[in-house]
Formats: structure tokens, sequence, C-alpha cells
């Protein structure tokens, strides 16, 4: 097995009297998708939002290639390569395709936007993601479905050349066909490379594309496993805390 491209430590996060991670570790692998699973309330998001230097954790280690580094902002996090497509996407309705995967990083050249240098890698992306659904880059996002809104939130997030995405809840309220399209996305993400996690509360779409599975439970880590060696019943057992992981760390 390959180098951790990001492991945890002992990370904790506490707001005020209130302990939400109580010492988690986890391990995110260049090319493959870890699935991060766990009931409302488990840590999910306040796990993701420290990786991405929202809310830094309080203590703990966190290395990145092997190297301990600092999240204390977003900046910091984007600079190594790892961005977050938040489950409300983020995107701009009145904007296009080209717009909102540059917004807030526009190229330019002579003091304006370079449009078409910005179009260009727009397109370069998708067809690199082989994302064949949207007829234009320049379509507004308002015409887009939910499954294409997704496709140019996670295009966004690798047009930079990202090296860890996280993922949250990326098929809620998606069709089936949707669904579909986005986890085969997922999946063409994780085999050009990049570090995927995923959070997502559908077991049905994480045994269908995870390569390891984690599980939170009321802040710590309760199991870290090979999707292909569990199940769907243990892994609803270690969720609801009915089950205790005995096997070996992914």
């Amino acid at each position: 097995m390959s180098m951790p491209i990001i492991e945890l430590t002992d990370v904790k996060k506490s707001f005020g009297p209130v302990s939400v991670l109580k010492g988690v570790g986890l391990k995110v692998y260049p090319g493959k998708i870890t699935a991060l699973v766990g009931d409302n309330g488990a840590g999910k998001s306040t796990l993701i939002k420290g990786l991405a230097g929202v809310q830094p954790y309080d203590d703990g280690v966190v290395l990145f290639n092997g190297e301990q580094v600092h999240l204390h902002n977003p900046r910091e996090a984007s600079r190594l390569g790892i961005e977050v497509v938040y489950q409300d996407l983020a995107l701009c309705d009145n904007l296009d395709i080209v717009q909102n995967m540059f917004l807030g990083r526009e190229e330019t050249a002579t003091g304006i936007f370079d449009e078409g240098r910005m179009e260009r890698e727009a397109s370069e992306t998708l067809r690199s993601l082989s994302v064949r659904t949207v007829k234009s880059v320049r379509q507004k996002v308002s015409s887009l479905s939910g499954g294409q809104r997704q496709t140019v939130a996670i295009a966004r997030s690798v047009l930079k050349s990202a090296t860890v995405v996280i993922l949250d809840e990326p098929t809620a309220a998606l069709g089936v066909a949707q669904t579909e399209q986005v986890l085969n996305l997922v999946k063409r993400l994780a085999d050009s490379g990049v570090a995927v996690l995923m959070i997502s509360h559908n077991l049905v779409d994480v045994f269908q594309v995870a390569d390891y599975i984690s599980v939170l439970y009321l802040g710590q880590m309760v199991a870290s496993v090979e999707a292909s060696k569990t199940t769907s019943d243990d892994v609803v057992g270690y969720i609801t805390g009915s089950k205790t992981y005995n096997g070996e760390a992914a």
C-alpha cells in the first residue's frame, strides 16, 4: 500500500465545553476513495473543516505526504491542493460554468479577464474528467440539472491541480441517473491519482465506489476498513455503536 497523502493522528476539536473530536485518526490515500460515514453529530463536518483550514484542530498531528503541516486557514489547505466541495456546492446561478469555475481566481491578461484562457482551461478540465453531459461551458448554472451542478463543483475543485478532494454528500437529493453520473465522475477522479475523501449517508453509494470506509461515532474513529472486507450490516453496526471493530486499521 502506498503512503497516505493525509494522515491524522489524535486530532481534537472542542467548542466550549463540548468535545466534538476526541482524538481522531484518519488516513487518505492518493488514487483511492475513502468514505467517511457516521450518524448526525458524529463529527464528520468538524473533521473536514479542520482539513480545509476553516476550523483548525485544537490538538493532534496532521501529516501531508509524510510531513507535518498546520492548517490555520483555507489558503494554507488550498496551497497543498486540498479542495472541498460542500453540500450546498456554492455555485452562482446567474453566472455561467466558466465564471463559476474561476470565481475568485480569475485569469487576467493586461489587467483584464482572459476569457479565452479560462474557457479553454474549463473545457480541458471537464474533458479530462470525461464529462460529456454539459453542452457548453457558457451555459448558465441556473439551466443545469442537479447532477450537472455537482459535476461543475467537482471540476472546479480540480481545476488548479488538486491533490485531495473532499466531497460532502455528493449525491444528496439526486435522482438515480444523476447519482450514477456523479459516482462515475468520483471514480474517474480517483483514477486520475487524486485522493478522494467522500462523506455520505448512503451506504449503497459508499460500497459502489469506496476503497476504504472510516466510521466516526460520537467524535471517535471506531472503524477503518477496506470496503471489500466488510459488509453494509457491519458498517451500520459501527455507525450505531452496536458493533465493535476488532480488525486492523486500513
